[in-house]
Order: structure tokens, then C-alpha cells, then sequence
């Protein structure tokens, strides 16, 4: 039987459990059917939430198919409840502090999740030193946070960043401290390619539901190469038919856009629109007004894979990235794609020729002259 290892993270400031085992095209697929299950690229693991139902739910699946390693998260649970019974306190001072940070990034209008992310970091970094006052933390208090919490713990590095952001921001807003912010460093990242479906393998997820709805839901993403929360947040007058745009408003940077919509996808929006008549979001629940949900898109696009017997770890930005991919093998300019993405910087958008097959698979390999 194949081992599946189990251990805890943060990941994006959310506690995870990581599920870790050989390519396994049985196991990836009894893995699909974890609540909130995702892939991450950077962990290279599959993680859900941390809950005592997930770890039942985890049991529950695996356990006759495979053997459960869990030795290193019962290692991290023990020494998170040690760490609790040494029972750390923030100071009032401190508390007071982080509060003020939280309302200057709220009048910086960071997004919600951005404070919530940040936050988070600067409290648990805070309490690693409870028994310093924020006046006496130095740079090197950093490092040793870094090589014995972060590395030590071997978060990840996409974590680490965030504490490093958090802790660069609040201490350039706090006064009379001791730590130099422009000596502060963030860790060397990680640039994995994006992941691309083949066109082939688009068309049969865009085609796998049965229910309208979801196949919209899915077309759209990949017309558009719409980011998960540009499609939930779409309203009926973001699409101008007769021109043929969509109207992306206050996207990822706080920043507005248009993208192009062929016939074919107007067609299918008013007929979308016609047997479901919106009233507030374009894609809504099951109540009239109420927001189509994440955790709903993403099961839907789960359902879709298993239809369509697909088991690579598709996620929906994999959509996006396949829709840029696409462009370019098509031939359109880098610098419109950047537009179409939304992106700040052409160096993002210059990541997709190195996936696109266009001009790699014209290269002929000198073993091929021998």
C-alpha cells in the first residue's frame, strides 16, 4: 500500500493539513472528495482546512487503501498545545498597537483580506517576543523568528513572506522603535511555471455539466481569463453586449479593465441571463440576491474534472493560465495579453512562454542531426 503523510502548515494565513503522497491517479481522486480540498504548487501537497472532521473525513477515506503517516502532525499538534499551556499574552499596549496598524491599512483601503492576512502575521510574530515591548524588537529579533519559528516549523516561504510584509508595514507606521525596516528582506520566492490544460482538455471540462449555470460559470473564466473573484463579483451592466466588452471593476490591485467578449460568449450570457434573470450578482446561489459562493465554483469545477475523467489537480486559475497560453500560441501580442490579465508588470505576463509549445516544439534538438 502507498503512504500517505499528513502534517500541518500555515498556508496563506490559514491553518492547513497537508496530505502528501506519490502520484496516485486512484488516491487524487478519492482526494477530490475532501471538503475544500486544494493543490498547492508551492507546498507540492494537497490541504484542506484544519478541523478534527477533516482528519475524520481523511480517516474515513484512506485508511482501507492506504497507510496513514501522521507522526509529523501529531509532533506539530504537541507542540502547539505546549506552546499554549506556556500560555503567551499580548500586552494591552500591544494590542493597542495592532489595532492602529489594522485602521491605517483599512484607510490605506487594503483589501479585507490583506488585513486579515497581515494581521494575523504581525500577532503571531508579536507573540513570539511577548516579553518584549514592541520598542525593543531589533533586526536580529527577525532572524532568530525566521530560522527558529518559521524555518524551524518549515512553514513556507509564501508564508514567510507575508509575516516579512506584515512586519516591514507595521513598523514603518509604529514610532520610536528600534528596528531598521529598510535592512528587512523578504525571502528569495519560488517561480514555478504556470500550470496549462491543452485546448482539448478545456473543451471537455467546459462541456462535462449537464446544468447551465456551471458550464456559464466555467466558460466565462476561460473566455475571459477571469480571476475566481472577478466572475462572483460581475454584475449585469459590467457587460456591454453591444460593444462586446466586460467591465472588470476594482480587480487585484485596486484596478479596473476591459476584455473583449465574442459573439459566442454573449450568446451565451443572454441566454444565461434570460432562464436565470439575475437580480443583484450576475451568478448568483440558490437565493435571489445572494453571491455565488468560492468554495461552490471551485466544487463545481471539481465535479467537472471528474466528469470529464481528468486527474490532473486543476484548479481555476488553471483556466486563466490557459486562456493567456492559448492567446499567445494564437499569436496575440504579450503586451495585450498583460492588458487582458490585468497585470502591473509584462514581466508577470512574460512567465507564459515559457509554457507555450508554439515556438518550443519548433526547436530541433541537435540529437536530432547526428
Amino acid at each position: 500500500m502507498i503512504t500517505i503523510k499528513l502534517d500541518k502548515a500555515i498556508h496563506r494565513g490559514e491553518e492547513v493539513v497537508l496530505i502528501q503522497f506519490p502520484y496516485d491517479n486512484k488516491l487524487g481522486d478519492e482526494a477530490r472528495k475532501i471538503k475544500n480540498i486544494r493543490w498547492s504548487k508551492s507546498l507540492k501537497a494537497w490541504h484542506a482546512p484544519y478541523s478534527i472532521a477533516v482528519l475524520n473525513e481523511i480517516k474515513t477515506i484512506f485508511d482501507s487503501i492506504s497507510i496513514i503517516d501522521a507522526n509529523a502532525l501529531k509532533d506539530k499538534v504537541g507542540k502547539e498545545r505546549e506552546a499554549l499551556r506556556s500560555k503567551k499574552e499580548l500586552s494591552a499596549e500591544t494590542l493597542k498597537q495592532i489595532e492602529k496598524f489594522i485602521n491605517w491599512l483599512h484607510s490605506r483601503r487594503y483589501s479585507e483580506n490583506t488585513v486579515k492576512t497581515y494581521s494575523e502575521a504581525l500577532k503571531v510574530f508579536l507573540l513570539y517576543f511577548h516579553t518584549k515591548s514592541i520598542s525593543e524588537i531589533t533586526n536580529d529579533d527577525l532572524i532568530e523568528f525566521n530560522n527558529n519559528h518559521i524555518l524551524a516549523n518549515k512553514f513556507s516561504s509564501s508564508y514567510q513572506n507575508q509575516v516579512v510584509n506584515a512586519v516591514k508595514l507595521f513598523f514603518r507606521t509604529a514610532l520610536n522603535v528600534s528596528i531598521d525596516v529598510d535592512l528587512i528582506h523578504r525571502p528569495k520566492r519560488s517561480h514555478p511555471l504556470p500550470n496549462v490544460l491543452s485546448k482539448e482538455d478545456v473543451k471537455k471540462i467546459l462541456e462535462a455539466h449537464s446544468n447551465f449555470k456551471h458550464r456559464v460559470m466555467l466558460s466565462l473564466i476561460y473566455a475571459c481569463g477571469l480571476r475566481r473573484s472577478e466572475l462572483l463579483n460581475l454584475k449585469a451592466n459590467d457587460i456591454d453586449s453591444d460593444r462586446g466588452l466586460l467591465f472588470i471593476k476594482q480587480a487585484k490591485g485596486k484596478k479596473d479593465r476591459m476584455v473583449p467578449l465574442s459573439l459566442k460568449t454573449i450568446q451565451l450570457l443572454r441566454e444565461y441571463y434570460k432562464i436565470y434573470k439575475p437580480e443583484v450578482w450576475f451568478f448568483e446561489g440558490q437565493r435571489k440576491g445572494e453571491q455565488y459562493s468560492a468554495e461552490s465554483l471551485q466544487s463545481v469545477l471539481k465535479q467537472a474534472l471528474t466528469k470529464a475523467k481528468i486527474t490532473k489537480p486543476a484548479t481555476l486559475h488553471w483556466l486563466r493560465h490557459s486562456y493567456a497560453t492559448h492567446l499567445l500560441e494564437s499569436g496575440t501580442d504579450l503586451r495585450y495579453i498583460q492588458e487582458l490579465l490585468g497585470h502591473k508588470s509584462s514581466r508577470t505576463t512574460e512567465i507564459y512562454t515559457h509554457v507555450s509549445t508554439k515556438s518550443i516544439q519548433n526547436i530541433k534538438s541537435p540529437f536530432d542531426y547526428l
